[in-house]
């Protein structure tokens, strides 16, 4: 379809105004966290600071237990480098056996499994964490990266992706006497590494921004992950606006890497999820 010259000028009129409103709340915390608490509070609304100071920062990294910024980090990072890993395990075996292997009631226990995907995840919180609680896991790693391992529209996204894979390559690997093991392995594995990109990227941001569940199972302040970790910068009984919003900044800057980095994957993604592969 070809657009007008005028049609596209405003289209992209709008796409660099909702481009802008969109950028501006990150902006704004650029700027606030170089600016001090009294200065932040105050009624007068300024975009860049009058003083500039780094004391948000010098106060974010200073060396407290109780609030430990660098440990809450490397948590995050181990609790979301493990579940990526453990999700694309669980993720493409069960896109492999939902395709490749005839079992009774396969195709009525995939349904009903897409079906649980009608209901919000906050239901399962409790279930959840009773399971978690009875098996001594609170305050541990595995009550984050367990729970997560087997995301409904994870394993829908990578079995999609199997079903086009013709047949035809699994029973010429037979006829060379391959098992089912080795099918997986050689000829499946390999054809689904785009879909699996997807997964681990998202399941990656998924777990690093996740806040709900992880500041249900984690008291702890050693194990707890920086998300939920950035509600105890608040203070007790005074809140820092500048020491919150310079940490919601450090936060950030993971994500923006892998954006940066893995951006034509995240275009990949939108392809996959609009069923083109």
């Amino acid at each position: 379809m070809q657009y007008s010259k005028a049609t596209k000028i405003i289209f992209f009129t709008i796409l660099a105004i909702l481009g802008v409103l969109w950028m501006f709340p990150i902006v704004w915390a650029i700027f606030t966290s170089f600016k001090s608490n009294d200065e932040i509070i105050s009624s007068d609304f300024q975009l860049l600071p009058q003083h500039w100071t780094l004391d948000n920062y010098k106060e974010l990294t200073a060396s407290n237990e109780q609030t430990p910024v660098f440990k809450w980090f490397l948590n995050s990072l181990i609790i979301s480098s493990c579940q990526t890993l453990l999700v694309l395990v669980v993720v493409s075996l069960a896109a492999y056996g939902y395709t490749r292997l005839q079992f009774k009631g396969r195709d009525a226990l995939f349904n009903f499994l897409l079906a649980t995907m009608m209901f919000p995840g906050v239901l399962n919180l409790i279930p959840n964490y009773k399971i978690i609680d009875t098996l001594g896991w609170t305050n541990t790693f595995l009550a984050v990266i367990v729970p997560g391992a087997a995301g409904v529209y994870n394993i829908f996204l990578v079995r999609q992706f199997v079903v086009g894979i013709p047949h035809e390559l699994d029973e010429a690997a037979i006829v060379d006497g391959a098992n089912e093991w080795q099918i997986f392995r050689h000829v499946i594995l390999p054809l689904i590494r785009p879909a699996l990109t997807v997964v681990a990227l998202f399941t990656f941001t998924g777990a690093w921004n996740d806040f709900l569940w992880p500041s249900v199972v984690m008291t702890d302040v050693d194990t707890m992950p920086i998300t939920p970790g950035l509600q105890l910068l608040q203070g007790q009984y005074l809140t820092f606006p500048g020491v919150v919003t310079a940490g919601s900044l450090l936060a950030l800057i993971p994500m923006l890497l892998l954006y940066v980095f893995a951006q034509k994957y995240f275009m990949q993604a939108m392809a996959l999820n609009s069923g083109i592969k």
